[in-house]
Order: C-alpha cells, then structure tokens, then sequence
C-alpha cells in the first residue's frame, strides 16, 4: 500500500452559523494525515472557540497579522500552504476575498496562497443571490479559484433555501481532488443540463421484498459532483442508494423501480445537453406482485416467473434517433458485466456497445472485490471499435464532460473519447504515461492496453 503523501492544508474558517460544521473539514483532513493550520475570523471564534480548533489541528490558532511577526506568519501560510478550504466561506468573506483586502490573517493568507483555494458558501438566500454576492463570486472563479455551489435546505432560523453550507464530507472530497490536481475544477460547464441516474433500483415481489442489486449510487453521485462543481445544472435521478453522499447544488429525483425511471429519464432527457445512465437498472421484474406477504409454507415459495425491464439506454438512443431527443444530446452507459463460457468482460463490453448505440459505454468488470462496495473502480471505456483501453481509477467519479473544443487534448484522447459532436466531448481525467489531459485531471490513471483485440 502506497502511503498517502503529508500536505500542508489551509482551513479558513468564516463567522456564520455553520462554523461549527468546519470542525468535521479539519477532522477529514487530518485522519487522511494531513498537516493542517486553521485560521478563523474574528467573527468565527464568537462561534467556535480558538481551543476547539487547536485541539482538532494540533497548532494554535490566530486571525491577526500581529501575531508571530517574526515568522511573517500571514505570508509564510499562503506560500507553504498544497490547498486551502474556505469553510464557511460567508458573504462578507467572500466580497473581501474578491476585493484582494488584507486585514486579518485569513485574508492575507488568500494572496500570498498559490496553491488551489477552494471556497463552501454559507449565507441566507437573498444574500446568496444577490447581484454583489454573484459578482464577487464570479470574480473570484474568473481568477481560478473554486467556488462550490450552496446547499438547499434548512437554513438559520424558520427559513430555507439555497445557502446552506455543503456537507463536510463532500467538501473534503472536492478538496482531495484538488490535491491531486490543481486545475481538476475549472468553471467550464455553465449553462450544461447534466441529467444523470444513479443507484440501484428495486423491483417489488411483495410488500415485504423485492428483486435489487448491490449498487451504491456512489458513481452517478461522484459524477453529480464534479459536474456542479464545474458549474453545469445537474439532476440525479436515484433510485437505492448506500453511502452516496449529498452532492450540493443538484435536483434531486427519487425512484424505486426501473418502470420509474425510464419515465423520469425519457421525460428529462427532452432538454439534456448530456444524458449518463449510471444506474444500476434491473433487467427483469416479476411478473405478478403479491398482494399480501410471500408465507414460507412446508412445500416452500412457488416459482417467481419474470418479465424484461425496459431497456432505458437503448430506448434513449432511438428516442433521439426519431428526433424526439435533440440530436445535439451526448448519451453515455454504464453497464456492470462478467466473464461466462460465451466470453470475457471485453467481449460482452464490446457486444453491448454495438447494440446500445450510446456515444460511450463504461462497463464495469464486477465480482468479489470488484466495483460493488469499493471506493474504486476498474472500468473499460469503449468509445469507437478501435478504441479499448482498462483503466485503474483511484476513487470514484473522474468521468467528466467538457464542453471545450478539441485544442490541448492530447491524441489518444482524441482517438478514444471524442464523442459525436467536437464541442462536446467525454473523457477521463487525470494522466496518460506522464502526459496530463488539458482542462482537468483528477487521480493518476494506469491504461492497459488488450493486446488481443
């Protein structure tokens, strides 16, 4: 096992409400081996006492420039620092960041830092929406630094809405990202309509049970994520999950059955830019759902004979072949597959692709130990017929669209993942034999080549 490399990781913490929540950003940091610095604002520490945030970092904490003179503490920080997470990152924060001000600690920290700095909004709605606070946002995304996308939901007092800070855990895993690559996050997919459907889904037997699989939801979910954060409007369309987490910023559509979501993805697909089924969808359901609960008996359960689902993939590619999809839409499958005496994963993975017809098929080698309750994932992209490569990624989540030109990206990208329009293109991010892709890079990639095919 590789050991994880020590980093050196700025917390800023903002005075709002949610500064208690800072608190988890710290602990992720640190249990991953981190070095980290908290440096809250005055503000923050009428929330959360200096002491707490001594205790969880292992270094004492200040918000003035005054302090440590001798080691010219508000450059030094900055200068040294691999990330800095900005949690929460308040209204008020937010327009001194943008204005370049400098009068305490964490501020002046901001302009000496090089490194990725990525800031988790916290404030009401009306603040969040407001003309100022959208500037100054946009201000600071424009000078490459990653603003996530609010929460919705609860917020202070009675009211709710966009403004709630993003759940810790998703903040860290988007601060881990840019660890492993600064320019993983760029603001490139504004005004995107990202539909994807993730989880597993459950076909009833009765009250009681139902026909499912093993998914987690974790890979649709990992692709929510980094598409908000990169500005695209994303909805999930999930059916069962496990441990996906909360990605900020999207609709959320809850499903159940497979029925189900070929309605909600049929009917959201009429106004995607990008279509990604990452769902694990039940290929078959019973034929008849009992009315009460299956009893046990002495002669044990009768027979459960079952139906075909809808082949929700296939039906969206000939739904835009009839022209009632815009011909525009990239569609992207997922599909879990495994050895049998007719032939192995690429075989079955090539088959598939042909008779899907979608703009590129994912398919995921599963068995024990292998994509189902892992936090990584070996796939296979099929994206023309000479294009077949394996891949090892190191965590979830690094397919990701782009709707730049073809410019930068390197030539085995361009063979492999260029899709049917050159504006908009899928690929994997991270690094090809030491050749970073353009645009956004997640974690280090091994490709394999299939010297049989």
């Amino acid at each position: 096992m590789t050991t994880p490399v020590r980093k050196r990781i700025l917390v800023g913490v903002g005075g709002g409400i949610a500064a208690y929540k800072a608190c988890s950003v710290i602990r992720h940091y640190t249990e991953a081996g981190h070095d980290v610095r908290v440096i809250p604002t005055a503000a923050a520490l009428e929330f959360v006492g200096a002491a707490t945030f001594e205790a969880l970092s292992g270094h004492p904490v200040s918000t003035t420039v005054f302090d440590n003179v001798d080691e010219v503490a508000h450059v030094r920080l900055g200068q040294e620092a691999d990330l800095v997470v900005v949690a929460p990152a308040t209204a008020d924060l937010l327009a001194r960041a943008a204005s370049g001000r400098a009068d305490d600690l964490l501020t002046a920290s901001l302009l000496t830092a090089r490194c990725p700095v990525l800031f988790a909004p916290a404030m009401h709605t009306e603040m969040w929406e407001h003309p100022a606070t959208r500037d100054n946002v946009a201000t600071l995304r424009r000078r490459g630094v990653v603003v996530m996308p609010p929460d919705s939901g609860r917020l202070t007092g009675r009211d709710s809405g966009a403004g709630r800070l993003p759940d810790p855990t998703e903040i860290g895993l988007l601060g881990d990202l840019l660890l492993d690559d600064p320019e993983a996050l760029p603001f490139d997919l504004s005004g995107a309509r990202i539909v994807i459907s993730a989880g597993g889904t459950r076909e009833p037997l009765d009250p009681v049970r139902y026909l499912g699989n093993h998914s987690s939801g974790k890979q649709g979910f990992a692709l929510a994520r980094v598409a908000a954060a990169r500005g695209a409007d994303v909805t999930v369309v999930a059916g069962s999950t496990s441990g996906a987490g909360n990605p900020a910023g999207i609709e959320l559509v809850s499903i159940a059955s497979a029925t189900e979501l070929s309605d909600e993805m049929n009917k959201r697909a009429l106004e995607a830019d990008v279509i990604i089924m990452a769902a694990a969808v039940a290929d078959f359901r019973p034929v008849v759902v009992a009315d009460a609960k299956i009893k046990k008996g002495t002669a044990g359960p009768a027979p459960i004979e079952l139906e075909t689902n809808p082949d929700i993939l296939a039906g969206l590619v000939a739904a835009r072949g009839r022209g009632e999809i815009p011909a525009s839409t990239v569609i992207v499958g997922f599909a879990a597959e495994t050895g049998d005496d007719n032939g192995g994963v690429l075989d079955h993975g090539r088959a598939k692709f042909s008779r899907k017809g979608c703009d590129l098929l994912v398919v995921n080698p599963v068995g024990s130990g292998k994509a189902f309750g892992t936090e990584d994932n070996t796939v296979l992209v099929y994206a023309s017929e000479h294009g077949k490569h394996q891949f090892r990624l190191h965590g979830k989540g690094s397919l990701l669209i782009c709707r730049n030109d073809t410019r930068g990206v390197c030539a085995l990208a361009d063979e492999l993942w260029i899709c049917r329009h050159t504006e908009r293109f899928i690929y994997y991010s991270g690094h090809f034999l030491g050749s970073k892709f353009t645009g956004v890079a997640q974690h280090a990639i091994d490709v394999v080549h299939d010297p049989s095919h």
